[in-house]
């Protein structure tokens, strides 16, 4: 069966054995090098990398100096990895709906859930599909609240024909988990749209150490580099840097050749009549999956994989989840979730030699 998600990797890996045994296995030249690849694909020089796409939340958790009990808006409809990270750090997630149609925030939802104590709105684009952009960063710039992208499935995703994490918000995350592309196997990245939080948050990723002091000048831990900020053991390792950098080499190839392959799934399910394709508008999405939304899901799902491709839901609304406190039935999300459906639209899939397409 074609597999909804498959982990990219080189070939070969040639300077992988050498690494293991340098010694310089912590974060070092080839993080930097696929820290430095991934600002030239952005065209953005605030940007750092994690170790994890949990820790790039932690970071920005810890930048926007977010307390106990402050409250950021957040769609349902997301990776449990996107919403789970805000709550554990003791922050009340409130959820807004959906557009039914996209299954990313819906802009009328969200003003309504602004309350005294909401210091974000986290806007998931949802298995790499981008929302309501504008309309969610004009909310932000009108109340004077953090829009944070979440890109955990977004990376290379276009919205008027800008890369996510461009797009105008004041923070973009992304996700390097083996799923993602590109995949480092476990690792994140962080771009700020403000000097400030962008400075701040090289220092807070290495556990508030400014390194340009952290050492005397024979080599030992100086008592004049004082630590001022709570900080995280977030850098990226030089092995899983390693790994990223060769990804970038074909990441613009990758995703081009997902989107063929969403275009071709378009022609051939044009004239359907028990599910429609999702639609954008003003959007390039990536095809890390392509979306459907069918009267029957579950039937939709069973007559894919009858195909031979791993059809799924990919993920659950986590406003069921009791950890979040917070179970508030959602029009536009439950109507979303009984509809949507991802069939395999990666890089693997090959309408040449796949007999069943």
């Amino acid at each position: 069966m074609i597999p909804l998600y498959k982990p990219y990797m080189p070939n070969e890996l040639p300077e992988l054995d050498n690494i293991l045994h340098s010694g310089a296995l912590a974060y070092g030249e080839y993080s930097k090098k696929f820290e430095r690849m991934l600002m030239d694909f952005f065209n953005h020089d605030k940007l750092v990398i994690t170790n994890s796409f949990n820790t790039a939340i932690s970071v920005v958790i810890s930048v926007l100096d977010l307390k106990k009990g402050d409250e950021v808006i957040a769609s349902p409809m997301a990776c449990l990895a996107s919403t789970q990270s805000y709550a554990s750090s003791g922050l009340k997630i409130v959820w807004a709906d959906v557009d039914s149609n996209l299954g990313t925030l819906d802009p009328e939802s969200v003003k309504k859930k602004i309350t005294s104590k909401t210091k974000c709105i986290i806007h998931n684009h949802f298995c790499g599909y981008p929302g309501h952009i504008d309309e969610i960063n004009a909310i932000g710039h009108e109340y004077g609240i953090t829009v944070i992208d979440d890109g955990i499935e977004g990376f290379g995703s276009e919205y008027k024909g800008r890369k996510l994490g461009n797009c105008g918000s004041d923070i973009t995350v992304f996700s390097f988990t083996a799923v993602r592309m590109p995949n480092t196997i476990d690792g994140g990245a962080i771009i700020f749209n403000h000097e400030s939080l962008y400075l701040k948050s090289q220092l807070v990723r290495d556990c508030g150490i400014d390194r340009k002091i952290f050492r005397d000048d024979i080599g030992e831990i100086s008592p004049n580099c004082d630590i001022q900020l709570i900080g995280h053991s977030a850098t990226m390792s030089n092995v899983n840097g390693y790994i990223g950098s060769l990804q970038m080499e074909n990441v613009e190839s990758l995703i081009a050749q997902q989107r063929f392959n969403a275009k071709k799934w378009s022609e051939m399910l044009e004239n359907e009549t028990d599910f429609r394709s999702i639609v954008t508008t003003n959007s390039l999405p990536n095809y890390w999956v392509y979306g459907l939304l069918a009267k029957d899901k579950r039937k939709t799902i069973l007559d894919f994989r009858e195909r031979g491709f791993h059809a799924s839901g990919v993920h659950i609304n986590n406003n069921i989840y009791s950890v979040f406190g917070d179970k508030t039935e959602l029009k536009g999300v439950r109507d979303f979730y009984s509809k949507f459906v991802a069939i395999p639209s990666g890089w693997w899939l090959n309408f040449k030699n796949d007999t069943n397409v």
